[in-house]
């Protein structure tokens, strides 16, 4: 079956740097524009960085220049480097494929808790 498993978030100070990984299984990967979403407290889960099969990538306005997404197809593995984080970057982080701007499988990984604070 369809599994994504998301992994590398924690507790940085503003101003910090993490690394997410997360690795799929159960989905053809190299075929697949995959993304990461977050979900903030109290807020809906917004995608805010996808990468296609070739490389090429797209982020949401409030990431822009401070993340940056990157994958391994034979690892069947999609990072997302994060800099520069602030207290507004506080989520969930969970990675899914990507169709039309909207997720394409309804399983969705336990995510990885990011938190950013002083």
């Amino acid at each position: 079956q369809v599994q994504f498993v998301e992994s590398g978030g924690g507790l940085v100070q503003p101003g910090g740097s993490l690394r997410l990984s997360c690795a799929a299984s159960g989905i053809i990967f190299g075929i697949y524009v995959m993304g990461w979403y977050r979900q903030a407290p109290g807020k809906q889960r917004e995608l805010v960085a996808s990468i296609t099969t070739i490389g090429s990538t797209i982020y949401a306005d409030s990431i822009k220049g401070r993340f940056a997404i990157s994958r391994d197809n034979a690892k069947k593995s999609v990072y997302l480097q994060m800099n520069s984080l602030n207290a507004e970057d506080t989520a969930i982080y969970y990675c899914n494929a990507v169709v039309s701007n909207a997720p394409r499988f309804n399983s969705w990984g336990q995510g990885t808790q990011v938190t950013v604070s002083s």
